[in-house]
C-alpha cells in the first residue's frame, strides 16, 4: 500500500497537465515584474506598454515581447532548457541577436502558487552585457 501511494505521489509531481501541481514549470507565463541590477544601479522595467509571455513545455521554451500599441518593438527567442530542482538553464537557440545566440542563461527559480520567480546573472561579453535580473511571471490559464 505504501509503495502504491509513493508511486502515485511521484507521478502527480511529474504530471504537468495538472495545473494545480505546485512545481510544474510547463505552461504559459506572463511577465509582471522585471528588475535589472547593473553597475550598482537598479532599474524596474516599465511593463505598462508591453506584453511579454514565456511558454515552457517539457523540453523547450519560447518568449515573445510586443508593444501594446507599437508592433515595431516585437522581439522573441526560443530554445531548450534544463531544470534540476531550483536551477533552470536556458540555451537560446533561436534569436535574431547574433551575440546572444546559443548562449546559456542560468537562473535560480522559485515557484509560489501561480507565480514563477527567476533570478540570474546575464554575462555576455560579446554583447557588453553584465547584469543580474529578477523576473516574476504569473501563470496564464
Amino acid at each position: 500500500m505504501k509503495k502504491s501511494i509513493l508511486i502515485i505521489s511521484a507521478l502527480a509531481c511529474f504530471n504537468c497537465n495538472n495545473r494545480t501541481t505546485a512545481n510544474c514549470i510547463n505552461g504559459t507565463w506572463k511577465l509582471v515584474y522585471a528588475e535589472i541590477v547593473e553597475n550598482d544601479s537598479t532599474k524596474i522595467k516599465d511593463l505598462k506598454n508591453t506584453e511579454f509571455i514565456k511558454i515552457i513545455n517539457d523540453s523547450h521554451f519560447a518568449f515573445f515581447n510586443q508593444g501594446i500599441n507599437d508592433d515595431t518593438t516585437f522581439y522573441s527567442g526560443a530554445g531548450t532548457y534544463r531544470r534540476e530542482g531550483e536551477t533552470y538553464e536556458e540555451i537560446l537557440s533561436y534569436t535574431s541577436a547574433k551575440e546572444i545566440k546559443n548562449h546559456k542563461f542560468s537562473f535560480q527559480i522559485k515557484m509560489k502558487g501561480d507565480t514563477l520567480i527567476q533570478t540570474g546573472q546575464e554575462l555576455i561579453k560579446a554583447a557588453g552585457i553584465n547584469r543580474t535580473i529578477t523576473e516574476k511571471y504569473i501563470k496564464m490559464n
